[in-house]
């Protein structure tokens, strides 16, 4: 069974190709609060010091992985759009895991969590999320341009 897993790596990703930096990271906050709020409403996380420490750990880490996608996204900002967004994700995805990581190695323990198996897994959640939010992007973003070119096109019809 694959553990439930917020895909903050991929969402990081869309959020620094489509948003600016200051909407990124508020994004990256609304999505780390409606995760927490599921976790402790609906799952019943534990209410205990150390949960609630890994919820903060969590956040910050959303928000470090956040903004290194938006930095990389802007360093390669001349690169096509497949590259960039693959630049982005490993960016994003190593410096959330490597926040989580540091923080389980030095004060929060757990760092059995960290096997290649549950890197795995969590890697391919968020790389499939990637693949699902840029299509879903990709269709949004046509859907756009076939209802400006229809408007552009009936326009002239009205004034005649």
């Amino acid at each position: 069974m694959v553990p439930s897993i917020t895909p903050f790596a991929a969402f990081a990703v869309v959020a620094a190709t489509t948003l600016s930096r200051r909407d990124a990271v508020i994004l990256t906050v609304a999505l780390w609060l409606t995760n927490q709020a599921v976790g402790f409403g609906v799952l019943n996380y534990p209410w205990t010091a150390q949960t609630f420490a890994w919820g903060v750990v969590i956040g910050a880490a959303a928000v470090i992985g956040t903004l290194a996608a938006h930095w990389t996204v802007r360093r390669l900002g001349s690169f096509r759009a497949p590259a960039l967004t693959a630049g982005a994700f490993v960016a994003a995805f190593a410096l959330y895991q490597l926040t989580l990581y540091a923080a389980a190695v030095s004060v929060l323990g757990g760092t059995e969590a960290f096997s290649a198996h549950i890197i795995g897994q969590v890697l391919l959640v968020n790389a499939v999320t990637l693949l699902g939010l840029v299509g879903l992007y990709q269709l949004v973003a046509g859907a756009r341009f076939l209802s400006r070119r229809r408007r552009a096109h009936a326009s002239p019809a009205r004034l005649a």
